[in-house]
């Protein structure tokens, strides 16, 4: 189970382990995973209470996964405050049924963590430097992940649980490959060009006033914590920098490229002994001296796919073949050939085609950028700290960040005036934006430190503020009359086709009806919902349309995706049957249906949790 969560993490479970890791070392401060103190929940599940700032960190991560979308602040609130609800009905009954995990399957999954990886491996300095610049005891970390790989093992035990029927699976392929007989016609969007009068200006310029609108704005006053700046206030001595040279000598090694070759003598099934493969490899090490190793290679190896091509085996990579295999080839040099080589295969004859040796750069070569590597990891530690120091700050003191900028030893910086969607400078980072526009921000308050990349926290509030604003008809009057010209021609199509429909319905055929709009008519045999003959979304139309009944075509009307409108008249419906393709992978169908139907059963059961739970809202606090 441990190793399907490490490969791939997803669904409730995958949520509060990124709570648990990212957010922890987000530099949020420890206060978040503390008491509340005095401060009153806005939320309580049960026993379990939430504070604005839960809810703040739940809304954060909500608006990072839509970045350069719009969205609404108070929906996405809303769903924000809904995924605690939910994550937190469903720990209460994992812990009321009693699930349990170890200590040790905790602490394995935990080492398989990046966050704690160093080289690839789980470094336990790292793992402890990082959960005490949090003031977390390991004890209290490995707490938490018990509860999320609990609240894992309730996910798939329902989900894991969801089965299909044979009618079910007979039933889904009806659906699926059924096809469609239909003719349909398209009406074309023509704006108009006739130029309204200014009464339809006036009035349409009047009923679409947020269409004409200068964006909201604002522009900050920040002050930035940054590595790269700490860095450069590292004293680097001579004596430091040789020793920390060979300990990161690895990054600077260019790793040997060996390229080898084989001729394979296989031993035979029924051969008592090896003497008679070895004697084979014996002479064909002499025949070597006139002869081309390619060449003899592609004429006797007994491994034939290598043969092809000489015996080129390709790279030499440790830990492929057999350790004699492996000794023989690295201590090989350029062109020689070993003497025979036993395998569990057989005998081998080796030679080395291509050999670029390992090169170490020198000291002297890479001490700039090791000077700069140097101090900006002796400078994490220091970054680490002040990033707590800064978000504990500037909550203290939430209507100035004169204390952040004197903790950090750096000016207030301002940003020139911002909208929701663009910045320059510090504004383009979408989490600064996103910051900006917050409604703690808004109100007057520090925002909470938004990590930029890895290396870059900023702590900013409002400088000034402008709300959208009306512009001037007379600014936006080519925009509004071309606007309301297809609108018009919008209108004008909507009703040709409802009209050209509501003939067909009266016992027209769509010969009849094109002919009489000057329009032609496409006919499109057994569509079926894979199919390219019409547009996707068209497509999809069509098989979401009623089937004809009595004799009687089914009509509809569809947006075209390029303007105008669709007429479809669909005359016949054949039910779908599995294809030989379908059977080939009935297996994985099975499998993906009874994977969706555990789904849906473990959402049932979320809403079930959700709806028996005793829910409290603080209303002042929303």
């Amino acid at each position: 189970m441990l190793l399907e969560i490490r490969e791939k993490v997803q669904g409730v479970f995958a949520s509060i382990i990124l709570v648990l890791v990212c957010v922890l070392f987000g530099l949020w401060g420890i206060q978040n995973y503390l008491g509340g103190g005095s401060e009153a929940p806005v939320l309580t599940v049960g026993d379990k209470e939430f504070f604005q700032r839960d809810v703040s960190q739940a809304y954060q991560q909500f608006a990072q996964n839509l970045a350069g979308r719009k969205f609404d602040e108070e929906v996405l609130k809303k769903q924000a405050i809904q995924k605690l609800i939910r994550d937190e009905v469903l720990l209460q009954f994992a812990e009321a049924q009693k699930l349990v995990v170890t200590d040790e399957e905790a602490r394995d999954f935990i080492q398989s963590l990046e966050y704690f990886q160093k080289d690839g491996a789980f470094d336990k300095t790292q793992y402890q430097t990082l959960l005490g610049s949090q003031g977390m005891s390991s004890d209290e970390f490995v707490g938490r992940i018990k509860k999320a790989l609990v609240m894992e093992q309730v996910q798939h035990a329902v989900t894991d649980s969801g089965f299909v029927t044979k009618a079910e699976v007979e039933g889904f392929f009806k659906i699926q490959n059924q096809k469609r007989d239909l003719e349909y016609l398209t009406i074309p969007l023509n704006p108009k060009s006739e130029t309204p009068t200014d009464e339809e200006i006036a009035a349409y310029y009047q009923q679409h006033q947020d269409l004409y609108q200068t964006p909201e704005q604002v522009s900050i006053e920040y002050v930035e914590l940054s590595l790269d700046t700490l860095a450069k206030d590292v004293v680097v001595t001579e004596d430091q920098l040789t020793a920390y040279y060979q300990d990161q000598k690895a990054q600077f090694t260019t790793p040997e490229r060996r390229k080898i070759s084989h001729i394979l003598f296989a031993f035979a099934k029924d051969s008592a002994n090896d003497e008679q493969t070895l004697q084979k490899a014996i002479k064909a090490k002499q025949e070597l001296s006139n002869k081309d190793f390619a060449t003899l290679a592609t004429e006797i190896s007994d491994d034939k796919l290598s043969a092809k091509n000489g015996g080129d085996l390709g790279l030499f990579t440790v830990g492929v073949m057999e350790k004699s295999f492996e000794d023989a080839a690295s201590q090989l040099k350029l062109g020689e050939v070993s003497e025979p080589v036993k395998s569990a295969f057989g005998y081998h004859l080796i030679k080395v085609t291509e050999l670029v040796p390992a090169e170490i750069k020198s000291y002297d070569s890479v001490k700039p950028e090791l000077t700069k590597a140097y101090q900006k990891a002796q400078a994490e530690s220091r970054f680490s700290e002040l990033g707590e120091r800064l978000s504990e700050v500037s909550y203290e003191n939430p209507t100035s960040l004169e204390a952040s900028a004197k903790l950090l030893g750096v000016d207030v910086k301002k940003s020139p005036m911002f909208t929701r969607s663009t910045g320059d400078d510090v504004a383009a980072e979408e989490k600064v934006r996103l910051a900006a526009f917050s409604e703690d921000v808004l109100k007057g308050n520090n925002s909470e430190p938004v990590e930029v990349g890895t290396d870059k926290i900023v702590v900013l509030r409002m400088l000034s503020h402008e709300q959208a604003a009306n512009k001037e008809l007379q600014v936006v009057k080519a925009e509004v009359i071309a606007a309301l010209q297809k609108d018009q021609a919008q209108q004008q199509v909507v009703a040709m086709a409802n009209k050209l429909n509501d003939e067909l319905l009266a016992g027209k055929s769509m010969g009849e009806v094109a002919k009489a709009a000057n329009l032609s008519v496409q006919k499109v045999a057994g569509l079926m919902r894979n199919s390219t003959d019409l547009d996707p979304a068209v497509s999809q139309a069509v098989f979401r349309a009623a089937k004809p009944q009595a004799n009687q075509p089914s009509s509809i009307v569809i947006d075209n995706p390029t303007g105008g409108k669709i007429l479809v008249s669909i005359s016949q419906v054949t039910e779908g049957v599995m294809s030989e393709a379908d059977k080939a992978k009935l297996a994985e169908i099975e499998k993906s249906m009874a994977t969706a139907f555990g789904r849906a059963q473990f959402e049932a059961m979320l809403n079930q949790l959700q709806a028996d739970a005793d829910i409290k809202f603080n209303v002042a606090k929303q």
